[in-house]
């Protein structure tokens, strides 16, 4: 797959501004509008607008910067690169962001979509779901199937709007082109204002007679079952966009997209920093003096630790790799042990009286402020760097 930089003809270090001058420039050049449905021109309007989602967005962009494409594929919303990336994708782009700047002068008429004469196709709308996680489920991935209740076309009109046999017409109020244009004069010149046409609320065409299982509207509330794939390392926030799998629009308009977001439970045995954990483990006096062999948990198998001879409250031990996945790839963080010499709050006779020996024959601890504890994550920290 080719650089985005360079299918933009832009440096790296391009702003915004310079990013979406180069792409309005090479989405006239290769529109289908202008190439009369040429296959290669597609596949470039396509390309350069795959280029432009990305670069635009400063977070797909900083993944991008950082991974390459690879950043997009294993980031869950990342956007085309991650869910796909196709024509009618380009085509919601290129209108969402240029599509009320007359660009149908410079097409030579109303701007249109391929396969009809309708000048604003209305899009669905997206359908935001949560999906809950367990810290298990973030370590391996997992594929759910979700039931959703969503508009789907219609299939007595085939989403058309219009009963059968019958078929839209187009509007008179426009003409259909969806626009009312108004042509105001006024010291400056002429001014041109462009509104929806309120006859056929800017689709360019009126369904005189209606389906009777939709009410003209062309799309039903349906149960569907998606199926959905979240990646390993996800946090809470993360998402994924199934593109064209939400809401039908309506009399076959464009579908919106499902946005999957993730929800991960909190885990009560571990504190989460992106892919590394940290479990807090209680030994008693003996074990921290004398040394010990510990079972703790890991998000899968249990492990075992060894707690060294003199370990100290607060202490940290770093169990590499037994963390979570990266969400970008490229292996999985740590588990860091976070050590607390417990002090029982009740002592049967037995354990006061070798505690009253142990004070005639312990050493005098360190003197007060000698040797700063220093704070927990600056012992994260230095742990991941010894």
């Amino acid at each position: 797959m080719r650089d985005y930089y360079e299918i933009l003809g832009v440096g790296r270090d391009a702003d915004t501004d310079a990013i979406k001058k180069a792409y309005r420039k090479l989405a006239l050049q290769f529109h289908p509008d202008r190439n009369d449905g040429d296959k290669q021109a597609e596949e470039q309007f396509k390309e350069a607008t795959e280029a432009y989602e990305v670069l635009r967005d400063a977070d797909k962009r900083a993944a991008y910067d950082r991974y390459g494409h690879a950043g997009l594929k294993g980031a869950a919303g990342a956007g085309p690169g991650f869910g796909g990336f196709n024509f009618a994708d380009a085509l919601e782009i290129f209108m969402r962001d240029f599509g009320g700047f007359g660009f149908e002068d410079l097409f030579g008429g109303a701007a249109r979509r391929p396969g009809g004469p309708r000048a604003n196709v209305r899009r669905g709308a997206d359908v935001r779901v949560r999906l809950p996680l367990t810290l298990e489920d973030v370590a391996s991935g997992v594929h759910r199937a979700l039931k959703l209740q969503l508009n789907q076309a219609c299939e007595e009109c085939s989403g058309t709007g219009a009963r059968k046999g019958a078929a839209p017409v187009r509007c008179h109020g426009c003409g259909g082109t969806g626009e009312i244009r108004r042509v105001q004069r006024s010291f400056l010149g002429q001014m041109v204002s462009v509104s929806p046409c309120p006859v056929c609320g800017g689709e360019g065409q009126r369904i005189a007679d209606p389906c009777p299982a939709c009410q003209g509207e062309g799309v039903r509330r349906e149960e569907r079952t998606i199926e959905v794939d979240m990646p390993p390392g996800v946090s809470t926030g993360d998402y994924i966009t199934l593109r064209g799998s939400g809401n039908a629009g309506p009399r076959a308009g464009v579908p919106g997209d499902i946005l999957v977001v993730a929800e991960v439970a909190e885990d009560p045995r571990f504190l989460r920093d992106g892919a590394d954990l940290v479990h807090d483990l209680a030994v008693t006096f003996s074990q921290a003096a004398l040394g010990a062999d510990i079972e703790i948990p890991t998000v899968g198998e249990p492990t075992r630790v060894k707690i060294p001879t003199g370990m100290q409250s607060g202490r940290l031990i770093r169990l590499r790799g037994k963390g979570l996945p990266h969400l970008q790839g490229g292996g999985k963080g740590d588990l860091i042990v976070r050590v607390t010499v417990w002090t029982p709050t009740e002592l049967t006779q037995d354990q006061e009286a070798l505690f009253r020996k142990l004070a005639e024959l312990e050493a005098a601890p360190p003197v007060a402020g000698e040797g700063k504890e220093k704070g927990f994550w600056s012992k994260v920290r230095e742990a991941f760097t010894a």
